[in-house]
């Protein structure tokens, strides 16, 4: 009867101790197609909740409308790429952890025309690019790519989060 007692509290505590371990959702290696723009075979303008089941491994979300910060969005800290809903573009940063089809990040302004061609706008911080999908933002810092924004939405009806 002894053993039971002690048996019973052993096993409750053991279960309690199980529950608290979940693994962590796995999203593969994050692949981006900077000419197709898509992340996964995901574009910019999808529903958020396509991107959860997709890339379940999000850092946050938050719901979209007008009172979210920024519209709303998937965000993958730990892999610095976000993804902004209702204002449909993706933001990659500099210490994105994935593929790009195009080695853009770190790469030297001068030699971004040989994949881009010219930029549609320029600024001394920033280029952006007219694509088949909509558009693609480049900012610099020192003269090299160190974020990367692209969008399903042209370049005149781009809102970019500050």
């Amino acid at each position: 009867m002894k053993k039971l007692i002690l048996f019973l509290p052993v096993v409750f505590i053991m279960c309690q101790a199980a529950a608290q371990l979940k693994p962590r959702a796995s999203c593969g290696t994050f692949t981006v197609d900077i000419l197709d723009g898509l992340v996964n075979g995901l574009r910019p303008d999808i529903h958020p909740d396509k991107i959860k089941e997709k890339l379940p491994c999000f850092s946050t979300a938050e719901k979209e409308g007008a009172t979210a910060k920024c519209g709303g969005g998937v965000f993958y800290k730990d892999r610095d790429i976000y993804f902004y809903t209702l204002r449909d573009y993706v933001e990659i940063g500099e210490k994105f952890k994935g593929k790009l089809s195009l080695p853009l990040m770190n790469a030297k302004r001068n030699s971004l025309y040989k994949w881009l061609g010219k930029p549609q706008l320029k600024d001394p911080d920033w280029e952006a690019y007219q694509t088949q999908y909509g558009c693609l933002v480049l900012y610099f810092r020192a003269g090299v790519v160190k974020k990367i924004q692209f969008s399903t939405k042209g370049t005149g009806s781009l809102q970019l989060c500050q």
